[in-house]
């Protein structure tokens, strides 16, 4: 007998997402994707001075700020066919490697590790025992009995007090958690550690970004942050060379804690190589410029179609023509007036809410598509683009993964395994490894370029009258993010944010095909109707950020806050 579960919201993420699902002797059958709240950064936009853009949608949210003020640049710059100086590419780069790493870190420990490690579990574990077996998958030194026995102690204590804190509420002893104690354990001793280094690695960005979250250093044009060496208010060499030490720390956690982790998880959890694919359609694009022209990229990128790599077809630059017409976004099903399907620059934000409805429109979130079909954006779309694009950092990273699952598992993973709940997870601390080595590399030519006497950063834009149209894209940590503005005049005629949440969270399109949340939980098992921790799994494992896709709505139309806009 068929069964509707809803579950609203999905918890652990940032803003609010309903899912939807129909459940069939224990499977899902049909399911439904539904952004809660409106976002309304596009009004906000209209009529502002194209140089203050970036400052307004790093306000989207609050865990994917600098991201928002990439793309958004990048958009400006590509309206008015900047170029850029080579120090202030460097500096970006560096700040969205450790910004993109410091999300990977958060994503997988804080925001959707508890789908799969069962903390009470842990308190029955032998620390001896969890010691060795965690000797036996990485060096890491806090492997130690001595370490896990007082992470043990530590645990007990929330659970002795009642206050279980970051731990409540969790589908503890779900008869889909398989993990042993010890592994639950050593898992739990890494999600507390994972605390450290995600702040330790987010110290880079703060340093040259001046702040965060909401990096200050940004410009059209370039970045604001003044060189100097031997200048103590300038990014000089002590700055340089403490940065430095970060990222040695980090590479070092990332390599011996977190891809091992997800490698020891997708072991035990083999069979999740089988769930989640969904849409096969994979879009990333190219990144981390060294030029000033940015037509020579770090990180590949490209397009796609049904999971086949043979096909892929690369973008090539931020001018990028087969980027250019292909994106699009309907509202066929989302709460905004009409029923049309557009290229960005032709949008209008007017919302429409009318209730959840089935069949009609039911989120707040458009549906963006690729060539007229669905695609699914994030580290799984980046990894096999850059695989197919012959990456060799990538190439090395995910052979060392899956050569690292095989190991412990006992099974071959053949790269068809990727496509799925677990592949997202493999991927994205693949990607975690090849932005370590990229952090590093812009590290060195920056302190190269400084040597040979050039400390350029900054080239001013000029507006001229009538009317320029650019888009800026960026691959963000949950995958392809795009501004698309239309300038008149020196001022903004129309702004589109298409961003990775939309890609993915967008209820069906203008044929009525699934998106890539609801397509993922299709023939998903369900343990429990009640606790429906397979939904959350395949859900989190694309690292939902719903502010990015929407933002605010009452529905009894009351006012819930008023804010007053400078201009």
């Amino acid at each position: 007998m068929a069964k509707r579960i809803t579950v609203d919201p999905i918890t652990r993420i940032e803003g609010h997402l309903r899912i939807d699902c129909q459940v069939d002797d224990g499977k899902v059958t049909n399911a439904w994707s539904s952004g809660q709240m409106w976002r309304g950064i596009e009004i906000i936009l209209k009529d502002r001075d194209p140089r203050d853009a970036w400052i307004y949608t790093q306000r989207i949210c609050g865990v994917c700020t600098t991201v928002h003020a990439i793309a958004s640049v990048r958009a400006v710059e590509n309206a008015l066919k900047m170029e850029i100086p080579l120090n202030a590419q460097f500096i970006r780069n560096m700040i969205i490697a450790a910004h993109g790493i410091h999300d990977h870190i958060v994503h997988f420990y804080h925001l959707s590790a508890l789908d799969w490690v069962d903390i009470v579990s842990a308190l029955s574990a032998s620390p001896s025992k969890a010691a060795r077996i965690a000797g036996t998958l990485s060096p890491w030194p806090n492997n130690s009995t001595k370490h896990l026995k007082a992470v043990q102690d530590r645990l007990k204590g929330f659970v002795g007090t009642g206050q279980l804190g970051i731990f409540a509420n969790g589908y503890w002893g779900h008869p889909a958690m398989k993990l042993p104690p010890e592994v639950n354990l050593i898992a739990a001793a890494h999600y507390l550690e994972a605390f450290e280094y995600q702040r330790q690695i987010n110290k880079i960005v703060g340093i040259l970004g001046s702040k965060t979250p909401h990096i200050q250093n940004l410009a059209v044009g370039g970045v604001s942050n003044p060189i100097n060496p031997d200048d103590q208010s300038a990014l000089n060499m002590e700055r340089l060379y403490y940065i430095k030490t970060l990222m040695d720390n980090i590479k070092n956690f990332v390599l011996n804690v977190f891809v091992t982790d997800v490698c020891a998880v997708a072991a035990f959890y083999k069979d999740w190589f089988n769930y989640g694919a969904g849409v096969k359609n994979y879009l990333s694009v190219p990144d981390f410029p060294i030029d000033t022209k940015g037509t020579q990229f770090m990180t590949p990128g490209g397009y796609i179609p049904n999971g086949d790599i043979s096909k892929f077809q690369q973008i090539k630059s931020f001018d990028d023509d087969f980027f250019r017409k292909n994106v699009k976004e309907s509202i066929k099903h989302s709460w905004y007036k009409g029923d049309w399907t557009r290229h960005p620059w032709e949008e209008e934000t007017v919302p429409n809410y009318t209730d959840f409805q089935e069949n009609g429109k039911y989120s707040w979130v458009k549906s963006p598509s690729f060539n007229n079909k669905p695609a699914q954006v994030g580290p799984l779309a980046n990894v096999l683009a850059m695989y197919a694009a012959g990456h060799e950092p990538t190439k090395k990273y995910l052979n060392f993964a899956i050569s690292k699952i095989k190991g412990i598992a006992g099974v071959d993973v053949p790269l068809s395994a990727l496509h799925s709940t677990l592949g997202r997870h493999a991927a994205r601390a693949v990607r975690a490894l090849v932005l370590c080595d990229t952090l590093e590399e812009n590290y060195n030519m920056l302190i190269e370029n400084i040597a040979k006497g050039d400390l350029d950063t900054f080239n001013k834009p000029e507006f001229p009258n009538g009317i320029q149209k650019g888009f800026g894209f960026h691959e963000a940590p949950r995958g392809v993010l795009s501004h698309w503005v239309v300038i008149e005049d020196g001022k903004i005629n129309n702004y589109q944010a298409v961003v990775p949440s939309t890609w993915n969270a967008g209820p069906r399109n203008q044929d009525d095909a699934m998106g890539p949340y609801e397509a993922s939980l299709m023939g998903n098992p369900i343990a429990q109707e009640e606790k429906p921790l397979e939904v959350l799994r395949t859900i989190h494992s694309f690292d939902p950020c719903l502010s990015c896709a929407i933002h605010l709505h009452d529905n009894k139309k009351k006012e819930l806050v008023r804010v007053s806009a400078m201009k």
